[in-house]
This record gives C-alpha cells, sequence and structure tokens, in this order.
C-alpha cells in the first residue's frame, strides 16, 4: 500500500482480482498465436482458428466496456481528455470510411472496427479510474507481468517449435517472437519499468535487477536495432531525470558515464572498430543501411501514391494489396512478404490519407503534452506531494516515447489484433487516465480552498 498525500490510501489488488477488474491489461496479451511466421503470403493474411480467436478475445472485453458505459448512471470526461479521444475516433471513422475505396473492403472495415472496439476498452478504463483509481504503481507492474509472461512463453516455445519464434533464414540468432509475442516491444517495455522502479525504489532493488536483466536480454536476443537504440535512449532518460533530482544520482551518472566510455574505448581497442560496427549492423552492405533495409523505397512509394491519392490506400488491407503490384523496388525479402509500411506514421498515411496523419500527429502531440504538463505542474495540485501518480505517469511516458521511436521502424503499434497495438493503447489509457484524475483532485482542492 502506497501513501499518498491529501488522498484517500489506494490499496492494492489481489493478482486476479486487478485483472478482472481492469480486463483491459489482459487484452494486451494479444493472445498469443503459435503458428509459423516465415513463408506466409501477409498480402493475403491468414483466416483460420488463431484468426477467430484474436476477433473473440477483442470483442469479448469490448463488448464488456460498452456494456459498462451504457448502464453507466453517468459518464464525464474533462474536456481535454475528450479531445483526445475524439480524435482517436475520429480516427477510426476515418479508417471505417477508408473501406469504401480499399481493394478488400471487409478486411478494411473489420480491421477499423477492431481499432474502435479497441479504442472503446481504453475509454471505459478512462472513465472508471477518472471515479475509482487505481494503484498507479501496481498497473505498472501489472503490465510489466504480461509482458514477462508473454516473454516465458516466447522461450518456451523455442526449443519446440524455433519457427514459431524467429526466422529460419537469418544469419544470426534472432528471438523476434514470431505471433507469439512482440519480442522487440515486450522486452524494452520490462526494462523501462524495471529500470524506473529501480531508481525510485518502488520494489526490492534484486526484483528490479533480475527483471531488467530479463528484459534487457530478450531485447539484445532480438537482434532488432531500433528497439535496442531507442530502449537505450529510454534508460538514459530514466538516468538523467533521476541524476537531476539528487547529487549522489548526479554523481553516480557522471561516473557511470565517464566509466561507460573508457569501457567502450577499451573495447574497441581490442576487438576493433570493423568488426563492432558489422555485428551491429548483422553484416549489412551499405547499401542496405543506406536504405535502412530498405524502408526509405517503401516510404517513397507510399508518400508518392498518397500524393495522387490523398485518402490513403485503404486501412491495412490497401498497403497490403496495392504495394504487391509495386515491384520496382528492390528488397531483400519478396513484395509479398511486406504487409505494412514498416512505419507508424507512415503506415497512418496508407491508411487514410493526409487527413488522418494529421489528426494522428495531434492526437499524439497532446497525449505527449497532458502528461508533460501534469507532471511540471504548479505546487497546488497534487503531484508534488503526490509521489504515485507523478512516478506511473513519468514511467508511462517514457514508454510512450518508446513505441513513438521505436514506430519508425514498425507498423505494428497502428495495425489491431497484434499485441503491440493493445500495449500502446494501455499506455496512453494510463496517461489519460491518470491526466484525468488529476484533473478531478486539482478542482477539488481548488473548491476546497476558495472555501476556506
Amino acid at each position: 500500500m502506497y501513501n499518498v498525500a491529501g488522498i484517500q490510501r489506494i490499496k492494492r489488488l489481489p493478482f486476479f482480482q486487478f485483472f478482472f477488474r481492469y480486463p483491459i491489461f489482459l487484452l494486451t496479451f494479444g493472445p498469443p498465436i503459435f503458428r509459423h511466421s516465415t513463408g506466409i503470403d501477409v498480402t493475403k493474411g491468414i483466416v483460420d482458428i488463431w484468426a477467430y480467436i484474436q476477433v473473440g478475445w477483442i470483442s469479448m472485453f469490448a463488448f464488456r466496456a460498452l456494456f459498462r458505459l451504457v448502464t453507466a448512471k453517468s459518464i464525464y470526461i474533462p474536456k481535454r481528455i475528450q479531445v483526445v479521444l475524439n480524435m482517436a475516433f475520429s480516427l477510426g471513422i476515418l479508417y471505417m470510411v477508408s473501406a469504401a475505396y480499399s481493394p478488400a473492403r471487409f478486411v478494411s472495415a473489420a480491421y477499423a472496427i477492431f481499432y474502435i472496439l479497441a479504442w472503446i476498452c481504453a475509454a471505459e478504463f478512462i472513465i472508471d479510474v477518472y471515479r475509482n483509481p487505481p494503484n498507479w504503481i501496481q498497473c505498472l507492474f501489472q503490465l510489466r507481468t504480461v509482458c514477462l509472461i508473454l516473454l516465458i512463453l516466447v522461450v518456451i516455445t523455442l526449443p519446440f517449435e524455433p519457427d514459431f519464434v524467429m526466422p529460419v533464414a537469418a544469419r544470426y540468432f534472432r528471438l523476434i517472437g514470431g505471433a507469439v509475442a512482440p519480442m522487440p516491444v515486450i522486452c524494452p517495455v520490462i526494462a523501462i519499468i524495471s529500470a524506473y522502479a529501480f531508481f525510485y525504489s518502488l520494489e526490492s532493488k534484486s526484483r528490479s535487477i533480475v527483471f531488467f536483466a530479463a528484459g534487457l536480454g530478450g531485447t539484445l536476443a532480438t537482434q532488432a536495432r531500433s528497439s535496442e537504440l531507442v530502449l537505450l535512449l529510454s534508460l538514459l532518460i530514466i538516468v538523467i531525470i533521476r541524476a537531476r533530482v539528487g547529487r549522489r544520482a548526479a554523481y553516480l551518472f557522471t561516473s557511470g558515464f565517464i566509466f561507460s566510455m573508457l569501457l567502450i574505448g577499451i573495447l574497441m581497442g581490442f576487438i576493433g572498430f570493423d568488426r563492432i560496427w558489422n555485428y551491429f549492423n548483422r553484416g549489412q552492405e551499405l547499401k542496405g543501411i543506406e536504405s535502412a533495409s530498405g524502408r526509405i523505397q517503401i516510404w517513397n512509394f507510399v508518400v508518392n501514391y498518397c500524393m495522387a491519392h490523398p485518402l490513403g490506400m485503404g486501412y491495412v488491407a490497401g498497403f497490403r494489396i496495392i504495394f504487391r503490384n509495386y515491384f520496382g523496388i528492390e528488397q531483400q525479402v519478396e513484395v509479398t512478404h511486406i504487409g505494412n509500411a514498416h512505419n507508424s506514421f507512415f503506415q497512418v498515411l496508407a491508411d487514410a490519407g493526409w487527413l488522418a496523419l494529421a489528426i494522428y500527429l495531434i492526437m499524439i502531440a497532446m497525449i505527449v503534452f497532458l502528461g508533460w504538463r501534469f507532471i511540471y505542474t504548479s505546487p497546488t495540485v497534487v503531484l508534488e506531494s503526490n509521489s504515485v501518480p507523478r512516478h506511473a505517469m513519468m514511467c508511462a511516458l517514457i514508454m510512450f516515447l518508446f513505441c513513438l521511436l521505436d514506430g519508425t521502424a514498425t507498423s505494428d503499434f497502428d495495425v489491431p489484433l497484434r499485441a503491440a497495438f493493445y500495449i500502446q493503447n494501455l499506455i496512453i489509457a494510463m496517461i489519460l487516465g491518470i491526466s484525468a484524475r488529476m484533473i478531478a483532485v486539482s478542482h477539488m482542492l481548488y473548491d476546497s480552498l476558495s472555501h476556506e
């Protein structure tokens, strides 16, 4: 139990009761899909028992959320939170409209519905925590628990069905996770939460170190450069923020930075810069590095197509089918194995055009602004004394930053029915939920002060 100054103490819920109370955390499981991920024509998609399980998974939680919203006696959301939710649902409407000109109308419409259902779950969570706030630190740890369970499933699957969790033709060992779990996402999330908990003593140091090692080791096992670099940046932000609040932390940060530079210099001297560079780039040729493994050509194609067709190609399915007919591109894999734009922002552009991209960018900016505002708000608002939501907000913002930066190399954060999409949605819901609750508390404090 955490002591919160000026606010009623919020106890931790038992493990299973927490997930029953906030099922949006269960939604982040995905759920795991145990199928081969190699040699699949992603432009056609797959309809099997696992696809029906995915649809049933999101439908089960969305209909529960919708029922709670419909039967609620009253619903109130602060105006600033309403604006963000309105933008999210406006994107859903644009995705639904895009089905009218999509090459696969039914598929685009279905994905648009799944997108809206996911945001209904997020909206219900925000409304719920506005009235009855949870223990926000427990929310962080439960998200980490979900990611740890997914990591364990990947590790268990590896010796029995390695094709499920890693590419067979890879030159290096790459534990990507396949359809079982997005390792380049869940492992950095584990590492970020554990590192933040370690520096701010939110749990035992040994526990944080063990989980951080698991997250860091899993990230390195993915051999995904974008995840590795963004995780490094996220950890650096945590350390810098911690160093600003205490001399001891600043001293440790400076000492650690100097030691790291000396260690890097020694390693480069003994191992050799060429060998280190070759390992980091997975033996990739300079041409592949300059084109970001072919992503730049994909993004050029998206921009050129949307210049001629401002409304985009159609949600999810549009890119899959239209790009299949585009063969003037030099790729390391077959065109039929490229099912998305490999960039969250270009994926939104491809899905529903320039208007959708503008709404998406404004929505992201507002989410970051809300979170940042309530971290560095005035002392009259409770965040100065209420460290629990402040820590949860800061950690959630760092994870959201990870999703945004890692999204420059993958589109998984924008495609429904994928764990990465649900994880980002949950992080956004936490940021908005904390913001909504802090708005309510600030109003209560203002009213109490005005009556004194």
